[in-house]
């Protein structure tokens, strides 16, 4: 998601700031200094979070059922709390759990003696039940909506009674002993196990929950390797090693295959670079977590050039001092200090969206379609690649990413509303009644006020001009935003959304109408037809039928324009040297327990 600085362009200079630097941490205690680039989380409690910035700092205190392998490619789901990998019987409907019976929940007062119990089984149910409950407002509801057998029934008798009775059963939810549970499944879901490595679905414990109440958002207790230590919004948060937290340990080294071949994509540039240097040693590596948190790229900038942050990503006004834009190689300066270059490409969908219950640029009739597309036509993605990404983002038709199933071959599709066209944006805009733009009222548009964000919006607000579209611009903090689209009062409003899992669905159910605000579909787009064709693909695995489905829908978005979009980003992390085993990813975040840092 989304100030010109001085530029430091000399050997000398870079290594004057590096010299300067001072090491944070005494007495041997390892610190890790990291930025989280926005305000921070809006709440600790996982049913509540819906942001990259709330998983991230989620993902020190809570752990999930399932976890991605640190550093495979392909991301590779493997066990967290679970002794193996669930088994999967009855034709993907059943689904058979073994916890691990060495996991404590964090030492609180909330628990008898302030010492954490065990998790077990129940722990999971009264975790994904929290995210039935609507007094929550979970935002996470979509991962588990018609999908376990009876789960939707409970969630609306619980919700229409006076109290939510948690110790209720749900059919498919089936106790075997403290260690051991089944889920049952209405049907086979492709993306099910992909859910159980989501934050949304982290177990807490029941104790914490009732003691805190509605400040359980800024009191978490999990299992995880990390204990909050402090929080203040806006600025930083500390955490600090969990000392009662079970073995876990870095990821061996598989060695080269029999044959000589890699065992997975990218295993001999992660040796060369020391990612197994840790192999076999103990979670997490480091004593304390310190991230700051920046609204505006350049304190974090200027933080990670003086060496008081291990890694940064690089802001686009910044790309060219650290980079060569022409070969994309980092500069040598930035070499010979030690600084080290971490390309990510995302799953990425950079995009503008409309409020399909707005009345005057909502609806689905040809008037108003006619007017967001004519929107969309006026829009120049190209302008704003060059002008805040450095021309380096990928733009493409639709809200699927490359590499994914049902992204548009050569990014483009031949009847896609991309602009400028600024002539065929003038045609469609006096065939909505709306000619020059004349008797339109004014589009209210929502954006973060952090970054360079407020640039874009002007640029934005020119681009409409060009046809008689005048914007009103709202700049807001992101938890304002969030809330405002969470209640439906955005018209028109620019968001990026990161894949969750690496499948296609997760981009489609974001227009899937029973997902509308405070869920994920925040467009609040409900096609009857659309809606039809998300409830086959969602049961189904990949193949080229799902894969023409997923196209089909593709185009039905495209055609009625909830969104205008989309670009997808390569975030260019530099990493100090300081910094050991650092492979970023932002598909998941709890990989800060593998860093370690030199003395």
């Amino acid at each position: 998601m989304l100030r010109l600085l001085a530029q430091f362009v000399s050997v000398w200079c870079l290594a004057l700031v590096v010299g300067c630097a001072s090491e944070a941490g005494s007495g041997g205690e390892k610190v890790l200094r990291i930025p989280i680039v926005s305000a921070g989380p809006n709440s600790l409690d996982p049913v509540k979070g819906s942001s990259q910035y709330d998983s991230k700092a989620s993902s020190y205190i809570y752990q999930t059922l399932l976890q991605y392998n640190y550093l495979r490619r392909p991301l590779e789901l493997e066990p967290l709390l679970l002794t193996e990998m669930p088994e999967v019987t009855e034709q993907g409907k059943r689904y058979r759990f073994k916890l691990r019976q060495d996991v404590f929940f964090h030492d609180d007062p909330c628990f008898p003696g302030g010492k954490g119990r065990q998790l077990v089984a129940t722990d999971v149910f009264y975790s994904f039940k929290r995210m039935a409950d609507e007094k929550n407002q979970p935002k996470g509801w979509w991962l588990l909506k018609d999908t376990i057998v009876g789960f939707d029934e409970y969630r609306a008798k619980q919700n229409a009674a006076g109290k939510f009775d948690y110790d209720a059963p749900v059919e498919g939810f089936k106790l075997i002993n403290d260690f051991e549970f089944e889920v049952h499944l209405k049907q086979s879901f492709y993306r099910f196990t992909y859910t159980l490595a989501m934050f949304q679905t982290s177990i807490v414990p029941r104790e914490a929950v009732e003691h805190y109440k509605k400040k359980f958002s800024r009191h978490p207790v999990g299992t995880g390797p990390f204990l909050l230590k402090n929080w203040e919004s806006g600025s930083r948060m500390t955490f600090v090693r969990n000392p009662n937290y079970r073995e876990e340990f870095y990821p061996v080294d598989p060695g080269l295959n029999e044959d000589g071949s890699e065992p997975y994509e990218g295993y001999l540039r992660d040796k060369e670079l020391g990612f197994y240097q840790d192999a076999g040693k103990r979670l997490p590596l480091v004593d304390r977590v310190e991230v700051g948190m920046y609204v505006n790229y350049q304190p974090m900038w200027l933080k990670f050039r003086n060496r008081e942050l291990d890694y940064t990503t690089v802001p686009a006004e910044n790309f060219t001092e650290a980079y060569i834009k022409r070969t994309q190689n980092l500069r040598k300066d930035y070499v010979a200090a030690g600084i080290r270059s971490e390309p990510v490409a995302l799953l990425d969908l950079l995009y503008f969206g409309f409020n399909m219950e707005d009345v005057n640029f909502g609806g689905y009739d040809e008037k108003r379609k006619r007017l967001r597309q004519a929107i969309a036509l006026a829009i120049d993605w190209e302008e704003r690649n060059e002008a805040f990404y450095n021309g380096l983002n990928l733009i493409y038709d639709g809200p699927i990413p490359a590499g994914l199933a049902g992204h548009p071959e050569g990014h483009t599709l031949p009847d896609a509303f991309r602009g400028p066209d600024l002539p065929r944006a003038r045609k469609l805009l006096a065939k909505a009644g709306y000619p020059g733009g004349k008797g339109l009222p004014k589009l209210v548009y929502y954006t973060s006020r952090g970054a360079r964000f407020p640039e874009m919006a002007a640029m934005t607000k020119r681009q409409l001009a060009k046809i008689g579209v005048e914007l009103d611009i709202r700049l807001v903090d992101f938890s304002t935003l969030t809330d405002a689209l969470r209640n439906r009062r955005a018209p028109f409003f620019g968001l990026a959304w990161g894949s969750d899992y690496p499948d296609a669905e997760n981009n489609l159910q974001l227009f899937y109408g029973p997902f509308k605000s405070p869920s994920s579909n925040s467009f609040n787009y409900d096609s009857p037809e659309y809606n039809e064709l998300y409830e086959r693909i969602r049961i189904m695995p990949p193949s080229s039928e799902r894969t023409k489905l997923y196209e089909k829908m593709r185009d039905m978005v495209v055609e009625d324009a909830p969104m205008i979009g989309s670009m997808a980003r390569t975030r260019y992390y530099l990493v100090h040297e300081r910094l050991q085993n650092c492979k970023p990813v932002e598909t998941f975040h709890n990989w800060n327990k593998y860093l370690n840092v030199k003395q």
